[in-house]
């Protein structure tokens, strides 16, 4: 089987930086990056597609991220989550875990640690 016969992962990208999501696009180039800049337009794209990893950020212009990790295990309590965030409080990572988040990174990110995250996450859903 080639690698063009093989079905790319589908990640959606909650992020409202434009730099943020060309970085994530670049790093995470063999799957299939689905890319939001808000909380409501990730929320509606998370309910009409699938996905195998969902990334948010903390903060969004219209919303806050633990908020839509929230909204997310509503209706999908199994697909993983991992933030990419610049909020580094103790008190922020501890939120989005117990929201339903499996992963918290902290920006600025580190190409491998991404990668790295993200293959860990969704070889889970395999």
């Amino acid at each position: 089987m080639t690698n063009f016969q093989i079905e790319r992962k589908r990640i959606l990208l909650i992020e409202d930086y434009e730099d943020a999501r060309e970085l994530a696009t670049l790093i995470l180039e063999e799957y299939t990056l689905v890319c939001a800049r808000t909380f409501d337009e990730g929320l509606r794209i998370a309910q009409e597609q699938s996905f195998d990893l969902f990334i948010l950020d903390s903060r969004l212009p219209d919303g806050d991220g633990v908020d839509l990790c929230r909204a997310i295990r509503e209706f999908d309590p199994d697909t993983p989550i991992l933030f990419y965030s610049a909020a580094a409080f103790e008190s922020d990572i501890e939120e989005a875990l117990q929201a339903g988040a499996q992963d918290y990174i902290v920006k600025p990110i580190i190409p491998d640690e991404l990668k790295k995250a993200v293959e860990q996450l969704v070889s889970v859903t395999s």
